[in-house]
């Protein structure tokens, strides 16, 4: 349940329509449901303002599917990410309403289309092709918790004149999230163009020395536009996560 669902219900409890019982019955499992083995957390939407989300890596494809229906037995969206392809098959086969993405590695159950947030669209912007796995989970992620989603690609560094002509896009954003590997240095050149929020992911994309992503880490952490912030190597999710949170505290 979300803040909305539950002022719902206890209106709907004040005006005579629904039981003291009944609501009961609808909040028992609000806190929490243990499962054999998981314990989803199905407060998270009242306090963070989204479902919980489920980590693919490292579970089964029964897992994930058994975590999903619980999600969705409540109302609310299940999204899995880092879903490998045969988890993918396999969580489709248990659960044919799931929408899985081989190319965001992500699995969404949703039954209607999220509220939208924010005053403007998460635009994605990506340095390289190969940085595209990283984006497409955070632009997913993103469309899921109900923005807007622009995607800008490919237009890294090394051609920084393709970059430029999108400033009409970042102009009517109200997050941009950056995802570069190599050295990084896409962040800076965005945060030096616009006045909104930059989150940038580095990318473990890269020869030898860029070090699974850390070369780009540390040049996005030291870089010297004013407002940009940095979120883990690879971590698309996370990214597109707190822009949501941006986007979501601006519609209230």
């Amino acid at each position: 349940m979300d803040p909305g669902e539950v002022r719902g219900l206890l209106e709907r409890v004040r005006r005579g329509e629904t039981s003291v019982d009944e609501a009961l019955s609808s909040l028992r499992d609000l806190p929490f449901a243990e499962l054999e083995e998981a314990t989803v957390d199905h407060h998270r939407a009242l306090r963070n303002g989204f479902p919980e989300v489920i980590l693919g890596t490292g579970k089964t494809a029964a897992q994930i599917a058994t975590i999903m229906r619980e999600i969705d037995s409540h109302g609310q969206t299940a999204l899995a990410t880092r879903v490998d392809a045969e988890s993918g098959a396999a969580v489709v086969a248990a659960l044919p309403e799931v929408r899985y993405d081989p190319a965001s590695r992500t699995a969404v159950l949703m039954r209607k289309p999220p509220k939208r947030i924010g005053s403007g669209p998460v635009c994605v912007v990506t340095a390289g092709t190969s940085d595209l796995p990283v984006a497409e989970e955070a632009a997913v992620t993103a469309e899921v918790l109900g923005n807007e989603v622009v995607r800008v690609r490919d237009v890294g560094v090394a051609g920084l004149h393709r970059l430029l002509r999108h400033r009409p896009t970042f102009d009517r954003s109200s997050v941009i999230v950056v995802i570069a590997g190599m050295e990084g240095a896409l962040a800076s050149a965005v945060g030096g163009l616009v006045s909104k929020p930059v989150i940038a992911v580095p990318t473990s994309v890269g020869y030898g020395a860029s070090f699974g992503g850390l070369s780009a880490l540390l040049g996005m952490l030291t870089s010297c536009a004013s407002g940009v912030t940095v979120v883990n190597i690879d971590n698309g999710f996370g990214a597109a996560y707190a822009a949501s949170l941006i986007n979501l505290n601006a519609s209230r």
